[in-house]
Order: C-alpha cells, then structure tokens, then sequence
C-alpha cells in the first residue's frame, strides 16, 4: 500500500488531533452530483475537529475518441436511474444532442487541480462549476475549452489556468491523488474515508439521508 501522497494542512489543535474525512469523488460522476444536497448537510454539521479533504478519483483517463452510441445510451439510462432513487436530482439529456461526449474524466479532475493551486478558496467552486456545466448547462468537461471557461467565470486567470489544466506537474498530482484514493480503501465515487488516530475508515453514506454518515462519525 502505497503511503498517503498529502499531508493534513492543519493536524493538531488546542483540542487535540485533527481528524480528517475524506472525500473521493470526480468530477464527471454522475453519483458524486447526485450526492451534492447530502454532502453539503453533512459538511454543514461536522465539528470544528474533523477536517474536510478533497481527493480526486479519476473515473476515465484521457481520450480523444467519441463515446460509442452503446455507451452513451448506457450512461444516458443511469442518470435515469439516479433521478428515480435520488429524487430532486435534476439532468439535462440536452447534453446527448448537443455535444460529442468523450468517456474522459482526467479533464475535468486536473482542472480541479489546477484552480486549487491558484486559488485554494475556488477549489468546492470549480467541482460545482464541472457539475453544473456537465449536468445542467449540458457543456462537456472533457474539453479543455469548456474547463477553461468555468474557470474564467469564476474569476480565474484564464491563462495562468490554461497552462496549469495539463502541466505535467498537474498530471502527477492527479495520478498521486489516484493512489491515494486507492490506499486509502475508496471503494467507487463517491467515497468518504475517516483518517484518525486509529487509522483510515470507510464511511458508509445515503444519498437521501445525512444521518447514515452523520451517525457513523458520532454525530
């Protein structure tokens, strides 16, 4: 098992040891959107001493080639699915119509990346942007183009994001973030994983309750 590439920014307090959920997600995961209102009650209710991190999954590496009819009629029926189990889930199928789809997450998880280093505040902000324009706005995160414009509607600087989205320092960044993911016992998008003083936890969550996870961090 490969050690942790991140440190805790902050692990000790007056109260004692930080202790650290975190959350593995992508960008593009139709699931992670899906879990949005849970997240932000949970979120909205942690204590001061649990400290929210975020770690990229990466659900589909770079690609140039469009998504096969199959595939795209595949991903098209599971959104379906989330809106029945998870209701209040909104989709826009315009998306399928309106652009070439492109099974290619690694875009998307690097510009989170991207606008984290330029800005650490904008880093939830960029997540949602992806979220928004993929499911809501039906633009495709797999282009940079795309990415680049979130980035500069969030105030951003364009240019300096540009070349951060596919540095190569980016790139590893992501792919230790990957690992990491894995190392810690994510177990698919969205996972939540408890780092304490006893070690790392898989937490169990519910897409229509917070209190599943709430309850398993004693809350």
């Amino acid at each position: 098992m490969e050690k942790p590439v991140h440190q805790p920014r902050q692990q000790v307090t007056q109260q004692g040891s930080k202790s650290i959920l975190y959350y593995v997600h992508d960008p593009m995961c139709s699931w992670c959107w899906a879990f949005v209102p849970v997240w932000n009650t949970i979120k909205q209710n942690l204590p001061d001493h649990i400290e929210v991190r975020y770690v990229l999954g990466g659900l589909a590496p770079d690609s140039n080639e469009p998504m096969p009819s199959a595939m795209q009629a595949a991903i098209s029926g599971y959104w379906k699915t989330i809106m029945q189990r998870v209701p209040g889930t909104t989709f826009n199928f315009d998306f399928w119509e309106k652009c070439e789809p492109r099974r290619s997450t690694y875009p998307s998880c690097r510009a989170v990346i991207a606008a984290r280093n330029q800005d650490a505040s904008k880093e939830e902000s960029m997540i949602n942007a992806i979220q928004q324009g993929y499911y809501l706005r039906a633009m495709s995160p797999s282009n940079d183009s795309t990415l680049i414009e979130l980035a500069s509607e969030l105030g951003l600087n364009p240019e300096q994001f540009e070349e951060d989205l596919n540095s190569a320092e980016t790139q590893r960044t992501l792919i230790e973030e990957i690992n990491m993911g894995q190392a810690i016992g994510a177990q698919g998008f969205p996972s939540l994983i408890l780092k304490n003083e006893s070690g790392y936890r898989f937490i169990a969550l519910d897409y229509n309750d917070a209190n599943v996870t709430l309850a398993q961090l004693g809350l």
